[in-house]
């Protein structure tokens, strides 16, 4: 038996990485293909998307869970790697945070040299929006108290707390959609709907995902992969979780607020 001399973990050859790649690939030309109303293939690789993930991640828990491959050292790589993604999260907002300010803040003569443009309606900031504002931030407050739960070892309240904080995430995609149901102006509607449909959009498609990150933990924790003394990935939900967070706040700030009102 060879036996190692460091704290590192080499991994065994897995197909995952390289079919997932290309599957993206697939995914995109999905895309492209459903804009000229041909939805088959988009919808089937992203199915295929979801399968290999999924195969992906049980190794991966495979790993951590049985095999104890997840040392310190280990974790921290994880760590850094989470906070690198994280931080590549929040340069695409910025960018289409720039894109907002550069069409809002110098409205052409086309949008009647005002922002909104004339003819368009903007949503209250203390409709709706405000709603899901409350939402969210009590939704991260619930999932940081289950947090605490955790490290406290209160193990009922950890449960309790850590599903209201889903609910009340879930509740957010809800109201987000019926916003969009009774908005008056969509996509098309110039650079104004453009930008506001791209940046709310893409929020909630971050929040569905994390929605799903929270979710996966919460039923990891259930089976008994997680615990009190390994606890990285439901770590990583919550990180990622309150990144959602403050970029709504920017959104209700300046998309709701200051872009709707000027």
């Amino acid at each position: 038996m060879m036996f190692n001399n460091h704290f590192f973990h080499l991994v065994s050859s897995s197909p995952w990485p390289i079919v997932v790649s290309s599957n993206i690939f697939n995914v995109g030309v999905g895309l492209i293909w459903m804009i000229g109303g041909e939805f088959f293939f988009f919808f089937f690789f992203t199915f295929l998307m979801l399968i290999m993930s999924f195969q992906w991640w049980r190794d991966v828990v495979y790993e951590g869970v049985y095999e104890g491959s997840h040392t310190c050292s280990i974790t921290a790589g994880l760590d850094m790697g989470v906070v690198g993604f994280i931080i590549s999260e929040i340069c695409f907002f910025f960018s289409f945070f720039w894109m907002f300010f550069y069409f809002s803040l110098s409205p052409d003569f086309i949008l009647g040299f005002t922002w909104p443009p004339l003819g368009v309606f903007s949503v209250s900031f203390l409709g709706v929006p405000f709603l899901n504002t409350l939402i969210l931030l009590s939704s991260g407050f619930f999932i940081t108290l289950s947090h605490l739960n955790l490290v406290s070892r209160f193990s009922a309240k950890f449960f309790y707390s850590y599903f209201f904080g889903l609910a009340l995430g879930g509740y957010f995609l809800l109201v987000q959609f019926y916003e969009y149901y009774n908005l008056s102006y969509d996509f098309s509607d110039g650079s104004f709907g453009c930008a506001f449909y791209i940046l709310t959009g893409f929020h909630g498609f971050h929040v569905l995902l994390g929605f799903v990150f929270l979710f996966i933990n919460f039923i990891r924790f259930y089976i008994g992969h997680l615990s009190t003394f390994f606890v990285s990935g439901f770590d990583y939900s919550v990180w990622y979780w309150h990144f959602v967070d403050v970029v709504w706040l920017f959104l209700y700030l300046f998309v709701y607020w200051w872009g709707g009102c000027s």
